[in-house]
């Protein structure tokens, strides 16, 4: 049911721009490999505010590439959590297709 998002230039450049709506563009499960919580971030790379723990639904409002070339996406928890920026890769996505 849902696809772990791999990194390609074409996606990556699809991604950056903000989205037109506060809809959210893909409906998430945080898939951290290490079992630790997932970090969430006020920007990529950017300070720590909380934290994701496997298994919690995010939406993707949208996202940005940091300098190192990784995609990272803001998120809002489908319930308690906070909302910011997480590295892509450790989310398991499925995508809308408005």
């Amino acid at each position: 049911m849902f696809k772990r998002l791999l990194p390609t230039t074409a996606l990556a450049c699809a991604l950056i721009a903000p989205a037109t709506s506060h809809a959210n563009q893909a409906s998430c499960v945080v898939d951290d490999p290490t079992g630790t919580p997932l970090n969430v971030r006020t920007s990529p790379n950017g300070t720590i505010v909380g934290a994701l723990h496997n298994g919690t639904s995010v939406g993707v409002v949208y996202s940005r590439m940091s300098a190192d070339h990784k995609v990272w996406f803001f998120v809002v928890p489908n319930g308690p959590g906070k909302s910011g920026f997480v590295y892509s890769q450790l989310l398991d996505c499925q995508w809308n297709n408005d």
